[in-house]
């Protein structure tokens, strides 16, 4: 038996086969949980519905338009993974986003649109889907929340700016949610993955730059693979980390830990 047998987890935020989010979802599924999708809009239908027929089983799993940074398709998606499922025990939030001039002008002119917008999609979200999911964890005993964050918290990331905002505003989310939920055996914690070839990624300046220092500085010198961090959100998401909640863990090959690079 895989270490999620039976398990549903609910996976926001896949955009493409190099996602996080979609290689966590393989790794689920690998793991013997049901898996079920969202995608945002008609721009990435096509490429979530593609990824998600090449699954075992894809007949059976929800697939459903939701912008979650909007109420009411919130809502929507709530009422559907209910009448699909009676109950949820894993929620995957990839969600990132902040307007491309606020990640390219220098920090000190970014604006307050932007770091609104950052914040409101790439954070607040995750309260909002924990909160919409959490009869559907309550009906399963409890569940497993997991966010996608990036070191450019603790440390300063040439281009990141309002992302950087976002990342630290959703860190405190996830402590907080952990709190909150916790007496309902909800466990909430993030992966800090290092500089994945990602789409949202692809909008920072420099991230090939920054793989090339991963490379080089980091302890275990090499770049950090999307299985890698999957792997990480197994772990999670299964009852072996069930003594943990409100932590951020690094898949980051350590470079969290490097100071002055040798």
């Amino acid at each position: 038996m895989g270490l999620l047998e039976g398990k549903r987890a609910l996976i926001v935020g896949v955009g493409n086969q190099r996602s996080i989010a979609w290689g966590i979802a393989t790794a689920f599924q690998r793991e013997g949980a049901r898996l079920a999708f969202t995608y945002l809009g008609e721009r990435f239908k096509g490429n979530v519905e593609k990824l998600v027929q090449t699954l075992p089983g894809h007949e059976d799993m929800p697939l459903v338009d939701a912008d979650v940074s909007k109420p009411d398709q919130l809502a929507r998606l709530v009422d559907e993974i209910g009448r699909r499922w009676d109950g949820l025990d894993i929620l995957v939030h990839s969600i990132a986003y902040s307007p491309t001039e606020d990640l390219r002008r220098p920090f000190h002119e970014i604006s307050r649109d932007g770091v609104l917008t950052a914040v409101d999609v790439s954070a607040y979200t995750l309260v909002s889907l924990s909160n919409g999911a959490l009869p559907l964890f309550e009906k399963a005993g409890g569940g497993s929340v997991l966010a996608l964050t990036f070191n450019a918290v603790e440390r300063v990331v040439p281009s990141y700016n309002a992302m950087a905002v976002a990342k630290a505003a959703l860190e405190t989310c996830v402590r907080y949610l952990a709190v909150d939920l916790g007496p309902k055996n909800v466990r909430v914690n993030a992966i800090s993955a290092g500089p994945l070839k990602t789409l949202s990624a692809s909008a920072v300046k420099g991230i090939s730059q920054a793989r090339d220092i991963w490379e080089t500085r980091s302890p275990l010198r090499r770049n950090v693979t999307q299985d890698e961090v999957a792997n990480v959100a197994v772990f999670l998401a299964s009852e072996w980390s069930r003594s943990i909640t409100g932590a951020t863990l690094f898949a980051d090959n350590g470079m969290n830990i490097v100071g002055v690079a040798e």
